[in-house]
């Protein structure tokens, strides 16, 4: 996520110079097509009217400011997800620390290491769930997990639901040992469907791709518009009509490539959800709960520009 209000020029000019070297070579070629058209007089006039580019660029504001709103939604959606699940994280620490106490059954649980476990395994949930948004395979998750956790984690494909499923089961240990009563395990119950609906909405906006037909033609449109411009100011401007067609085009095309970078908002890229750094501040936020004194340091921002 980026979190610098500078504007980097060398990170801007670094994501749009293909398709600023493609303008040039489609509006220079517009440009003498034109004229080779207009000198062999296969038309008695060429001439595009000022008309056509002027509502091809309407319709196309139109298409990207639709792209780019939809495009920024999602990120948005994404961000207010993990802001939750911040909030629900450490609500779930506090309760498992404070509100789960010793039982008068004989039978009872070791309750120091049972809310040690639920608490690290909360953590080892965090790290299984940005695994899977990013389709990365670090296995960060394991380092809070025992060792039976993690043979039960890896027999199932989505490993964070189930370590919500091994929560569950713990859970219901608390209570029939009466280490917690039924009000305090409706509450418990109601962090672990939060933690589940957050999963669920994360795994949502992943794996729902934005219709391509649309991101297609609205390139082909640009692309179009950007002859359309430059081939209705040749008459008026000459040469020069390449450098409006260059300079209008890129305007269009960089502004429906901003929209596309906000598509994905879980990709490991400077525009998406700093997924890391949100894992890591709860990591420390729930270690430093339960009293640990190795605790890790929070994630840095790269050269001051934006985190991961």
């Amino acid at each position: 996520m980026l979190i610098s209000k500078k504007v980097n020029v060398y990170r801007i000019l670094s994501g749009t110079w293909r398709h600023f070297l493609f303008e040039i070579i489609a509006c220079v070629a517009a440009y003498f097509f034109y004229k080779y058209i207009e000198s062999i007089h296969l038309f008695d006039s060429i001439l595009v009217s000022s008309i056509i580019p002027t509502i091809l660029g309407t319709a196309l504001a139109f298409f990207i400011g639709f792209n780019n709103n939809q495009a920024y939604d999602r990120w948005w959606e994404a961000r207010k997800i993990w802001g939750s699940l911040v909030n629900d994280s450490r609500s779930w620490a506090r309760q498992i620390i404070y509100y789960v106490k010793e039982a008068p059954a004989a039978d009872t649980v070791d309750l120091h290491t049972l809310k040690h476990t639920m608490v690290y395994r909360h953590i080892a949930f965090l790290y299984a769930l940005k695994d899977n948004l990013r389709n990365s395979n670090f296995q960060d998750y394991r380092a809070y997990l025992s060792k039976e956790d993690i043979i039960a984690v890896e027999k199932e494909s989505n490993k964070s639901n189930a370590i919500l499923n091994l929560q569950s089961e713990d859970l219901e240990k608390l209570r029939s040992q009466d280490a917690i009563d039924g009000f305090k395990f409706l509450e418990f119950n109601k962090m672990l469907i939060n933690f589940c609906d957050e999963m669920g909405m994360s795994e949502r906006i992943k794996n729902t791709v934005f219709p391509t037909t649309y991101n297609f033609y609205t390139r082909v449109f640009i692309w179009i518009f950007i002859i359309s411009v430059t081939w209705s100011s040749v008459d008026e401007m000459g040469a020069w009509s390449i450098m409006i067609g260059i300079l209008v085009g890129y305007i269009f095309l960089t502004t429906h490539k901003i929209g596309m970078a906000l598509l994905n908002p879980f990709e490991n890229i400077p525009t998406g959800i700093p997924l890391d750094q949100i894992t890591r501040t709860i990591e420390i936020n729930l270690l430093e709960a339960l009293k640990e004194t190795n605790i890790p340091a929070p994630v840095k921002s790269i050269n001051g520009e934006y985190i991961m």
